[in-house]
């Protein structure tokens, strides 16, 4: 924690792209290091106790997230959320309140238009679990958020999480956690495909937990500089073969939504797009696509009866 707060202090005196070349070196070499269990851990594929398959006996789920972190990406909302539309899919856009001005007009038409909005941490900071008392002090802000946007979600800035913490939003589900990813500033993976309840011993109640399971684009394609989609492909196959869940996390910010040249943050957006081509085309009418609301709201109740 004393690495984490000193980098957080530093992080403003260092310039962008010296950021992501140092970055890049450190996934580079735990890239080779944790071969072995990065895209793919096999132990994650070991199905819940009592599983009984997804609805309408599908194969495998799909859920698909953004986390909106700065205005420039919610800017490529609408444009994102039309691809999608075009393709038959849709996801959750994960807003950060006290960063920049988030649109009520885009929160409102990406649900009348059966998207799903979440609360992406509160200022996205590296601030949010430092401190007990800090964290509830924001918990405060933040459950405001989620009752003004009628949100049910949360996903961690960044991954930092305390999950006995988070358990004091009153949320329904949380995307925190990941099945692997040894490149994240806490890199304990659950090691599982599946979503799970979680709930601590305090007054606070639980939530499920929606781990992503297909690495975050922006380190494939800005640390790790991959051209390809193919790790998604390979990772997103193994999910199918074992039945799992498929929980794709990306950023609009990153996105390239135009064909001219890409930043050295940004990535062209056909490579999201050739994702959920590759998807439908192999798999169509074998997965379910819920929104992440409807697979924990699945899940509760699955959680429930098998207590009756």
């Amino acid at each position: 924690m004393l690495t984490h707060k000193v980098y957080y202090r530093l992080k403003p005196l260092i310039p962008r792209y010296l950021q992501i070349q140092i970055r890049r070196q450190v996934v580079l070499r735990k890239k080779v290091k944790y071969s072995h269990i990065w895209p793919i851990d096999g132990k994650a594929a070991r199905p819940p106790e009592g599983w009984k398959g997804w609805p309408d006996g599908k194969r495998f789920a799909l859920v698909l997230l953004h986390d909106v972190d700065t205005d420039k990406g919610q800017q490529k909302c609408l444009q994102l959320m039309q691809l999608e539309e075009k393709m038959g899919f849709r996801s959750s856009f994960n807003f950060v309140p006290e960063r920049y001005n988030v649109s009520s007009e885009l929160r409102r038409y990406l649900v009348e238009n059966g998207f799903e909005i979440g609360v992406h941490g509160l200022k996205h900071d590296g601030k949010l679990f430092l401190s007990k008392k800090g964290f509830q002090k924001q918990a405060i802000r933040i459950k405001h958020y989620l009752k003004e946007w009628q949100s049910c979600g949360f996903v961690s800035p960044s991954m930092h999480k305390n999950l006995d913490w988070i358990c004091e939003l009153g949320i329904e589900h949380d995307t925190s956690t990941f099945d692997t990813d040894p490149f994240e500033p806490q890199p304990e993976g659950v090691e599982t495909i599946f979503p799970y309840w979680f709930n601590n011993s305090s007054n606070h109640g639980g939530f499920v937990e929606l781990p992503y399971t297909l690495p975050q684009d922006f380190t494939l394609f800005i640390l790790m500089r991959e051209k390809y989609i193919d790790i998604w492909k390979k990772k997103l196959d193994w999910i199918a073969e074992k039945g799992g869940m498929a929980l794709l996390l990306t950023h609009p910010d990153y996105m390239n939504c135009n064909k001219g040249r890409c930043t050295i943050e940004e990535y062209p957006m056909k490579y999201y797009e050739e994702f959920l081509d590759y998807t439908k085309g192999k798999y169509e009418g074998q997965f379910w696509d819920p929104l992440p609301m409807e697979i924990a709201r699945f899940w509760k109740g699955r959680m429930v009866a098998s207590k009756l």
